[in-house]
């Protein structure tokens, strides 16, 4: 992070030189009314433990247990780790701040902040295509799953997911970083976001909006494209299995994963792809609380409490833990 602020300081003065830009932005938060912060402050702070802590057990349960050292569990541990480093990225800045009575953030670290929110946002995105490619091939070619979903191949999978939403926050760092920050420094949100922060700049933002659109979009289409052709065929083979059980099985490992993408999708599409003008600000508040603090804290519940071999390895963990005491 150290290492990014001084590269971001260094490009910046390069572009800007001598002419006269803000160094910090202030974050007006969630809520401007004093009586609200406490409330706030104990909610968040409820919500990033359990989030924290619940994805973290998942984390931890795949790594200790061998029985969950295949494809789905590597991509879940992943969406975990990922789920845990945005809510991280944003939350606890958002807590001092309340805590302190402070609103400010560094130009530096407002920078860093937006680069790894983008990170996780688009790595969350990347591996929710991919896990429902898992699930494609589990459900309509069982027999071809251990060859068609090797090791190496899930690996990789992941390494570019992770790969890719790095290129994609570089690419939209180096062009922000570009721009000039005059005289207005107040975002209206509780954490540095790519939009509000084109909203500031007092120079042209163009090219900045028309990659954000266009990458923004390819990001959420093609991953939803894989979503939808998997599920098509999914629950084409789910209607011919003969047997109730057979089905409600098959469906049952699929339910959670697409709970979270019509949640996940759906606030995502609401916050960044309508036209500002057509909604307040709050709605973007509140679309980007859902997708960087609500999902990543029901990702525990949804994905992993539901399911029998996550609560037994969960339980196995526990005892071990107890019994060493």
């Amino acid at each position: 992070v150290k290492t990014l602020c001084s590269f971001l300081q260094i490009s910046r003065n390069m572009h800007q030189g001598n002419q006269t830009t803000i160094t910090e932005f202030i974050l007006l938060g969630l809520s401007n009314q004093a009586e609200h912060q406490n409330l706030l402050f104990v909610l968040f702070l409820g919500m990033y433990l359990v989030t924290v802590v619940g994805n973290g057990l998942i984390i931890l349960a795949i790594s200790l247990d061998t029985y969950l050292h295949n494809p789905m569990y590597l991509f879940l541990a992943n969406l975990s780790f990922a789920d845990i480093s945005s809510i991280s990225n944003s939350v606890p800045k958002m807590l001092v701040n309340i805590h302190t009575n402070s609103q400010s953030i560094s130009y530096e670290s407002c920078i860093a902040q937006m680069y790894f929110s983008i990170v996780f946002v688009v790595t969350d995105n990347l591996l929710l295509g991919t896990m429902a490619y898992d699930r494609f091939v589990a459900i309509c070619h069982p027999l071809n799953y251990i060859t068609l979903m090797r090791p190496r191949f899930c690996i990789l999978l992941t390494v570019i997911s992770w790969l890719l939403s790095n290129i994609i926050a570089l690419m939209h760092t180096l062009l922000l970083i570009q721009l000039l920050f005059c005289h207005h420094n107040t975002l209206p949100h509780f954490f540095c976001d790519l939009a509000p922060l084109l909203k500031l700049s007092c120079s042209g933002t163009m090219i900045n909006e028309l990659v954000l659109f266009i990458v923004g979009l390819s990001v959420i289409i093609f991953p939803f494209a894989l979503i939808f052709f998997s599920y098509v065929c999914i629950i084409r083979a789910v209607l011919r299995i003969s047997s109730t059980q057979g089905k409600w099985k098959a469906f049952s490992t699929c339910g959670s994963h697409l709970t979270v993408v019509l949640l996940f999708y759906g606030t995502i599409v609401g916050v960044y792809f309508f036209p500002s003008s057509t909604h307040p600000e709050d709605t973007d508040k509140i679309g980007a609380v859902l997708f960087t603090v609500v999902t990543p804290m029901m990702n525990p519940f949804i994905y992993s409490l539901r399911n029998k071999d996550m609560k037994g390895a969960l339980r196995k963990l526990i005892n071990r833990k107890l019994s060493s005491l």
